[in-house]
């Protein structure tokens, strides 16, 4: 069948109307699909979807789905090709759930053994490209699956047979993705991190060992000066390794001279910018600066500074400035923003309490973590600017899940519950 005939005008202007809404169809599923890992396309906390609202009504954007019942976690919700993948605990096992917008459970599969001890829940959030699911286990089984389905293509237990070390709260990883591997960081006595082939979960390399155990910091791909490298962070130490072959670039000490020694508890994924990279861990930790030689194979740190001690809710580099928030207490933390280039501190303000950060469209989502209020911030060094906020109700326990937006849509978990919001213009 013809469906362009090309021979009259107004079949050529149809057609390439047509065309054009084709391509821009398939560019915008594209650039969505970038996003469909931890903290979006880059892990910095930034979403791509452009158009929405500037301010919400009293009471929030409009509620299009809340879900209860789901495995419980504070991994973050994820979408891919229309459809949320969303993992959590169900009894002792790690389960992975994908739903349409509708809320209908199209399957539910059972991946792996769940973390057994503190905070049990998962925190594990799925990384999906190609129509295939990574994702790892709470006792470090590296798991991919089909998005259609949710059958396995193939299972490495990498914690095991890497003889990687649990730190006190298990995991937290949610796994890389290069043009070839997944790169996990089991982090022990035998390696820091190995490369896994996408197709089949075969070993590719594995580094040497830095010392440190597991922290709860995803892995991140940057490049600098033609440089590609993956950003690890142990329990002790932040290293630069050759995503081609597992060699250490180089490895900067976190704790003895910065203390991040408060627990161990390195939890944030960095951020890079322009050959420099930022890493903060709470419990009084120092935030630090690290900058990259020219080739990216040394590194040293530019400044430190004790004020962002960011306990797990993640930070945005947004025009030369960094946001977050603190830690003062496990029940207690403020607001804060740091200027890149010299860690100093711009504001400190107290709102509620600390959380969790993300971007899009100029402006910042934040949640805080005991009480599940979230906020729409303008994002400015000269202080806290709230624009709009509320409350929304469901779920229990702590709000640790990390948002996600995508196709103009805010999702978010509370243990249990989903909630998806409508925050187009």
């Amino acid at each position: 069948m013809e469906i362009c005939n090309m021979r009259n005008r107004k079949n050529r202007v149809i057609c390439g109307a047509v065309w054009m809404l084709t391509v821009l169809t398939l560019i915008q599923v594209q650039a969505q699909g970038q996003d469909s890992q931890w903290r979006g396309a880059n892990r910095d906390g930034k979403y791509t979807d452009t158009g929405l609202l500037k301010s919400w009504p009293e009471g929030g954007p409009e509620l299009i789905l809340k879900k209860d019942g789901l495995a419980n976690g504070y991994s973050s919700p994820i979408v891919y090709e229309g459809m949320i993948y969303i993992s959590g605990k169900r009894q002792e096992e790690d389960v992975l759930t994908k739903l349409d917008m509708q809320g209908n459970i199209l399957w539910e599969t059972v991946y792996g053994k769940a973390w057994n001890q503190s905070y049990p829940e998962t925190r594990n959030t799925p990384t999906i490209e190609d129509g295939r699911i990574y994702i790892m286990g709470g006792l470090g089984t590296v798991v991919c699956m089909d998005t259609e389905k949710g059958e396995f293509m193939w299972k490495v237990n990498t914690h095991e047979e890497q003889g990687g070390e649990f730190h006190r709260w298990g995991m937290a990883e949610s796994l890389l993705l290069t043009d070839k591997a997944v790169i996990s960081s089991p982090t022990g006595e035998q390696t820091a991190v190995v490369a896994l082939d996408k197709k089949d979960g075969t070993l590719m390399w594995k580094s040497e060992p830095q010392g440190g155990v597991r922290s709860y910091v995803s892995p991140m791909l940057i490049e600098h000066n033609g440089t590609r490298m993956v950003l690890i962070t142990s329990s002790e130490d932040i290293l630069a390794v050759d995503p081609e072959s597992g060699e250490v670039f180089w490895n900067i000490d976190l704790v003895t001279d910065y203390g991040f020694d408060g627990r161990r508890n390195n939890t944030n994924t960095p951020l890079f910018h322009n050959g420099e990279i930022f890493t903060t861990s709470g419990y009084n930790a120092s935030a630090v600066m690290i900058k990259l030689s020219a080739d990216g194979k040394s590194a040293e740190v530019k400044w430190s500074n004790d004020v962002m001690d960011t306990h797990h809710g993640g930070v945005v580099l947004l025009d030369g400035y960094i946001y977050g928030s603190n830690w003062l207490n496990n029940g207690n933390g403020n607001w804060v923003s740091l200027e890149w280039e010299t860690g100093k501190v711009l504001y400190e303000e107290k709102w509620i309490n600390k959380g969790s950060m993300i971007y899009a469209d100029r402006l910042l989502y934040i949640m805080e973590e005991k009480t599940g209020h979230i906020g729409l911030l303008e994002p400015s060094p000269e202080g806290f600017k709230l624009i709009s906020s509320f409350l929304p109700e469901g779920g229990t326990g702590p709000w640790w899940a990390h948002m996600t937006i995508y196709g103009k849509k805010l999702f978010m978990r509370h243990g249990s519950t989903l909630f998806v919001y409508d925050i187009a213009e």
